[in-house]
């Protein structure tokens, strides 16, 4: 699937007939897809649940689902589409479902995203803190200690998470653990402790992502890391392979850039196959989803109606979605 053809296009003329008739064949038809809290996520998901009932007539339904309960659910016809797949953090499901089975598609317009560790930049500017390494500095992992038992707090993710583990590696061969401790909570404690952070004018060092809504809505600034040269900075074996992981990985560089993209399911293209064209054609970019986080996150706006305001204010980017 390249690009939206002459078949999208006839067929979005028999659908447009089709509903002036009041007999659309597609009515009995719901599309399935994976939710997520983040507010990233909930944009795009707004996004394609517009354009699949308003553009293409089909009921949707959204349930929410980790991701190996998505991958598996694609592979098992319970969803039809993954609303948001970062690579490389998913690529033990792409390679068993995508390369392996073959059940699952990924769109080949992915847009780049990235990850590291970020502060408040104005607790940064204070503190001269540029790099990941000046956490190392006991003055200022001292403006970071927020539990008061002498060690710096720096917030590597969730339990459960690759990146958790991946950050746990980084900050040990970073040399931050002298001097700082990880924390290690959902989301939602670490926004509240960050929001909290910069109202006060307080310290606050984490792991962070883009597009995520925390940049507009705190000015973040993400530290500096050595280049991830693709040559052997970067060794992290998985709990899976390995059960002495942590001692056996190493990691003195960045993450590589994160491939993110929409995927759906095979069955989806005999299923419902202008909406899996549909899905093979969106092209997102880091910016417009870093905006749309913060208004749904930081601004409160309802996800569907922002992103139908947003559908009316770009009506050729989207229409090129369609192939018009």
């Amino acid at each position: 699937m390249k690009t939206l053809n002459k078949r999208l296009v006839s067929g979005l003329v028999a659908l447009g007939f089709l509903a002036v008739s009041g007999t659309s064949a597609l009515a009995a038809e719901t599309i399935r897809m994976n939710h997520s809290p983040y507010p990233s996520f909930q944009a795009i998901e707004a996004l394609l649940v517009v354009l699949i009932e308003e553009r293409l007539g089909y009921k949707t339904e959204v349930k929410p689902a980790d991701n190996a309960a998505a991958y598996a659910g694609l592979d098992s016809g319970d969803f039809d589409i993954h609303v948001d797949i970062w690579l490389p953090n998913q690529s033990a499901f792409v390679k068993k479902y995508v390369h392996e089975k073959g059940t699952v598609a990924i769109s080949e317009k992915h847009y780049i995203g990235s990850s590291g560790f970020c502060a408040p930049k104005a607790w940064a500017d204070q503190h001269n803190v540029k790099t990941i390494y000046d956490l190392a500095r006991p003055e200022v992992a001292k403006t970071i200690d927020h539990d008061g038992n002498g060690k710096g707090d720096i917030w590597i993710g969730r339990s459960g998470w690759i990146a958790t583990n991946e950050n746990m590696i980084k900050t040990r061969d970073y040399g931050l653990l002298g001097n700082n401790e990880w924390i290690r909570v959902a989301p939602g404690a670490h926004y509240a402790a960050l929001r909290e952070a910069v109202e006060n004018g307080k310290g606050y060092v984490g792991y962070c992502w883009k597009p995520d809504w925390v940049w507009d809505a705190f000015g973040l600034v993400q530290l500096e890391e050595p280049a991830n040269d693709g040559k052997g900075c970067w060794n992290q074996i998985t709990q899976d392979v390995d059960p002495d992981w942590y001692e056996n990985s190493k990691i003195t560089c960045a993450s590589a850039p994160k491939q993110i993209q929409i995927g759906w399911a095979r069955a989806l293209e005999t299923k419902a196959p202008l909406v899996a064209e549909l899905m093979a054609n969106i092209q997102l970019d880091i910016d417009t989803v870093t905006r749309w986080a913060y208004e749904i996150a930081g601004a409160k706006k309802d996800p569907r109606a922002m992103i139908s305001e947003w559908i009316a204010a770009n009506p050729e980017r989207v229409d090129s979605w369609f192939g018009l």
